[in-house]
């Protein structure tokens, strides 16, 4: 057999390969793997890890998931890893709770600008504040809330806009209350609360059905309100929050006030819930990533909202089943509520210095 025609078997091998390789899409032969920015164990992690073990069925080539933590300074050292060091090859995904409010509230700390990212997917979230029964005076029903005595909130960060949501609301009601921070995930802050460490804390609709609410029905915690939806112009409901019978904190407000909330707290509680809630958790790749690769995870991400086998799963392990936001204009839409007026910056980082 001639060099020759060797040698163009060889050439013919290799264009089929790379020809089946490209047909497979980018993610053939390769593995994906998720960063996020929390510890094991905490809600960010366990919906991260139910994704990753269906997400790979919505890429072409099924690649293999790996799931990698990376906790710290509340979220914020694996939200800065993703674009300051992990490889720009669209192989590295962040699942990131917190990153767009804490870019929001001090941009300085980020070393890669944070609205330069990938944006994959928008996870919003409708989350429920709830305290123990037990605190003085002894609380029978959420509106006892403003009657409480000793109260101790639990909290990641002073500017985690879990923290931060505590703390307007509470101040909003005019509830006293010592503020304890710097828990490593919410894992060890929700043990903290059953130690009896804390007594107020606020979590996500998944972590609050799969941890709280059976302690709720032993009369052992009471639910208060849940942080409502908002765009910018109107507030909703977030979907995980549709099938539970507890109020939204303006309803809460209302119904202990008598009037509507207003002033600078307020302004800057809508702010937080805008840049902390519709964007509370953001799936991401780092900047300068593959547009082949982000564009075939958003349309994954989309996938599973209609994906049976993911949706029973996320509801028997979370309770409920997380939605997946995203557009082909994301990066805009994100990189848009990530500027705001910098007198309202100005604000919310002055009032997270002043946290106690």
């Amino acid at each position: 057999m001639s060099k020759v025609f060797l040698g163009l078997l060889a050439m013919l091998a290799a264009a089929t390969t790379a020809t089946g390789a490209l047909a497979q899409g980018f993610f053939a032969g390769k593995t994906l793997t998720l960063l996020v920015n929390y510890d094991a164990g905490g809600p960010t992690d366990t919906e991260a890890r139910v994704l990753s073990r269906h997400i790979g069925k919505h890429l072409a080539g099924n690649p293999a998931i790996v799931v990698q933590n990376m906790g710290g300074a509340a979220g914020l050292v694996g939200a800065k890893y993703l674009g300051e060091i992990a490889p720009r090859n669209g192989l590295t995904m962040g699942y990131l709770t917190a990153a767009a409010h804490r870019y929001f509230a001090n941009p300085e700390q980020f070393k890669v600008d944070f609205r330069t990212y990938e944006f994959i997917a928008l996870v919003p979230s409708g989350r429920i504040h709830y305290f123990r029964a037990d605190v003085k005076p002894g609380l029978k029903q959420a509106t006892d809330l403003v009657n409480a005595q000793n109260l101790v909130v639990g909290g990641l960060g002073p500017d985690a806009p879990k923290d931060m949501s505590m703390r307007l609301t509470l101040d909003m009601l005019g509830v006293r209350y010592k503020y304890v921070t710097g828990y490593s995930s919410s894992a060890q802050a929700f043990l903290a609360l059953q130690r009896g460490e804390i007594s107020y804390y606020a979590d996500s609709p998944a972590d609050y059905l799969g941890k709280a609410a059976p302690l709720v029905e032993r009369d052992l915690l009471l639910p208060a309100f849940f942080d409502p939806g908002f765009d910018g112009n109107a507030f909703n409901v977030p979907k995980q929050m549709k099938d539970m019978s507890m109020q939204s904190f303006p309803d809460f407000y209302r119904a202990v006030r008598g009037k509507d909330p207003d002033g600078p707290l307020w302004e800057a509680y809508k702010t937080m819930l805008m840049v902390g809630g519709s964007m509370y958790r953001l799936l991401a790749l780092p900047p300068g990533a593959p547009a082949e690769a982000r564009d075939a995870l958003r349309k994954a991400v989309l996938d599973l909202n209609d994906d049976p086998d993911y949706v029973a799963e996320a509801r028997k392990t979370m309770g409920e089943s997380p939605e997946y936001v995203s557009a082909p204009d994301l990066n805009d839409t994100v990189r848009k509520g990530l500027s705001l007026e910098p007198q309202m910056r100005k604000f919310m980082q002055d009032y997270s210095k002043g946290a106690n």
